[in-house]
């Protein structure tokens, strides 16, 4: 190929270096593993510049995946589990995975059971907006499990909290409307008091 994209043919790779260095341009090889090779006629300098510039703007729009941790004792408050659950929730609405773990100490881990229970309640109150990656299980003196975000139903959250807050703001129109409180009320109310 020629340095304005259009095709020479088959040759061998002496005529070919020989048209590029007629043309005061470099031979690249594009396409190695293709038979015959692919190669191109282009200024080496200008081509290698805009190969470096896609792949930083390749770098750029690739969406890197964190994972968040939040930890849980058996023993953690029904108000902490909200609250930590909540975090849990805005990381998962921000598109970050997201591993939730029951940390048994000392003689915790004699009953397993209350990290279970407490596990698939988180379970529960993020199935709305995730999915589990696979089932809460045991290692060592941990119980986790790890959460990924459902674009699906985050967008449907999105959408019925877009919905909500719609309904509130029609209906505080609608006190405003019935009750107008104007500066000439004010200052009638001022002077009978």
């Amino acid at each position: 190929m020629d340095e304005d994209g259009n095709a020479l043919g088959v040759m061998s790779s002496y005529e070919a270096l020989q048209i590029a260095a007629a043309r005061g341009l470099d031979l690249v090889e594009i396409s190695a593993t293709s038979k015959p090779p692919v190669c191109k006629i282009v200024d080496y300098g200008k081509f290698n510049y805009e190969r470096q510039k896609k792949e930083k703007l390749a770098k750029k729009n690739q969406h890197v995946m964190h994972i968040k941790e939040i930890r849980f004792n058996p023993n953690t408050d029904t108000h902490d589990i909200d609250f930590k659950t909540k975090h849990l929730r805005q990381f998962l609405i921000e598109g970050h995975k997201v591993k939730a773990y029951v940390m048994f100490k000392g003689r915790m881990i004699t009953h397993p059971e209350i990290g279970r229970k407490l596990m698939s309640d988180i379970v529960e109150k993020l199935n709305d907006i995730a999915k589990l990656e696979s089932p809460p299980r045991m290692e060592g003196k941990q119980l986790f499990a790890y959460f990924l975000p459902d674009k699906n139903k985050i967008q449907i959250h999105k959408d019925n909290l877009s919905k909500e807050k719609k309904q509130l703001v029609k209906s505080a129109e609608k006190k405003v409307t019935l009750n107008p409180i104007t500066e000439e009320n004010k200052t009638i109310e001022k002077e009978d008091a």
